[in-house]
């Protein structure tokens, strides 16, 4: 017998028939003689509905209500598994995140986990029935309702988990684990069998949608073995695990990541001197505008050009405080581009492995994809290219490393 939390997100409970098929796959485990605890996501679309009604009230509804309203989607599947459980015979008990205790900070809307009272859920554990807790939400120490942003329900499987020191976090979502890159782009996509938390994460944080960041650090921090399944049909998954579980002749990559949503921007022309990156950087930074990939290039006449990236939705707003920087700096003007993507990939074996980057960089060259800015970190290399050469780049890069073979 083990202890595993499994996560269900909103397709997974879009309707009651999905709750149901939920039901008979908690009930399956639960006849196989694992403790089970359940952490659900709302209905599919009934978040968006909520901050569509709240739209109608209040153009900027106070943070603390909103949390307040939100929070209702993921009470709604909690009770409706329960009741589909006790019809199949199960004993169930549900709970909001108040009840279980998931104590956050204060920062309403994307709060943090602070601590979790696990102890009424073993309570529930230890006479047998089947605990399901709503995700994605808690209480801060004054009890006010929070909730940990979007995905945070991911986070929540994970946090219990590793609370109840739980064998593993069972994410089940309506894709049937992780991919060498998104089989929409690449037909020979491969699921891989296993991959390590360093990996998923900078999948997670280069375009993956599969699991919340968040919720991979955390499963890194606290080695809660993660593992993503499919809703919909029965499979192994993809485990996410610590390096030493992974094969030690991993090959050099495991996957290719990708986002279209960046901006790149160029001031050019600026004095080269000390604390210049600074000056450029400091007023970005204070907007709150979060700067991805950064080059500097010094040329012969005591000028520098400093390129950086953004999210794409932050484009105007960079783009303005950086003209406005470019006149007090005497640059010579800012140049902005939005049309622009970055493929990256990913792969503890770049540790052992020579050659990945002159590799990735021939792959492209042939196919006649220009590289504009490349970054890269003991395990990832991400390049930023023109926007219309993305998939192109993806299935040459796939091609290249031979990830369509196991």
């Amino acid at each position: 017998m083990s202890l595993i939390v499994q996560k269900f997100g909103g397709t997974s409970v879009g309707s009651i028939e999905r709750i149901q098929a939920v039901a008979d796959k908690v009930a399956k485990f639960r006849a196989d003689g694992h403790d089970i605890v359940v952490v659900l996501s709302a209905m599919s679309g009934e978040t968006n509905r909520l901050l569509a009604l709240a739209a109608e009230i209040s153009e900027q509804p106070t943070p603390r209500e909103m949390d307040v309203l939100v929070s209702t989607g993921e009470q709604v599947t909690i009770a409706l598994l329960s009741m589909a459980l006790h019809e199949k015979g199960l004993d169930a008990k549900s709970y909001t995140g108040s009840q279980v205790r998931i104590l956050t900070d204060s920062s309403h809307t994307k709060a943090r986990i602070k601590s979790i009272d696990e102890q009424r859920m073993r309570d529930d554990l230890s006479l047998g029935r089947v605990v399901v807790v709503a995700g994605f939400q808690g209480t801060d120490e004054d009890g006010n309702i929070t909730t940990l942003g979007r995905g945070g329900s991911d986070t929540s499987a994970v946090a219990l988990a590793a609370a109840l020191k739980a064998d593993e976090c069972q994410i089940y979502t309506d894709v049937d684990g992780v991919y060498t890159t998104d089989p929409r782009v690449v037909d020979g996509a491969r699921r891989l069998d296993k991959i390590t938390f360093e990996e998923m994460l900078e999948m997670a944080s280069l375009g993956s949608k599969i699991l919340q960041i968040r919720s991979v650090e955390f499963a890194g921090k606290y080695k809660v073995p993660l593992r993503v399944l499919s809703s919909f049909e029965d499979g192994p998954g993809t485990l996410i695990t610590i390096e030493d579980e992974v094969a030690m002749e991993a090959p050099a990559i495991s996957g290719i990541a990708f986002t279209r949503d960046e901006a790149k921007l160029t001031i050019v022309g600026v004095p080269d001197t000390p604390g210049v990156a600074s000056k450029i950087l400091g007023p970005v930074s204070a907007a709150n505008v979060e700067v991805d990939v950064i080059v500097q290039n010094t040329t012969e006449d005591g000028t520098t050009d400093f390129t950086f990236t953004v999210n794409r939705s932050e484009l105007n707003k960079a783009g303005a405080i950086l003209r406005q920087v470019a006149g007090d700096l005497g640059a010579r003007e800012v140049i902005t581009d939005d049309n622009i993507c970055k493929v990256s990939i990913v792969g503890v074996g770049m540790r052992s492995h020579a050659g990945v980057a002159s590799k990735m960089f021939a792959a492209l060259a042939d196919v006649g994809v220009n590289i504009q800015l490349i970054t890269t970190s003991e395990i990832k290399i991400s390049v930023v290219i023109d926007e219309k050469f993305m998939e192109l780049a993806v299935r040459s890069l796939h091609s290249a490393f031979e990830l369509e073979q196991a």
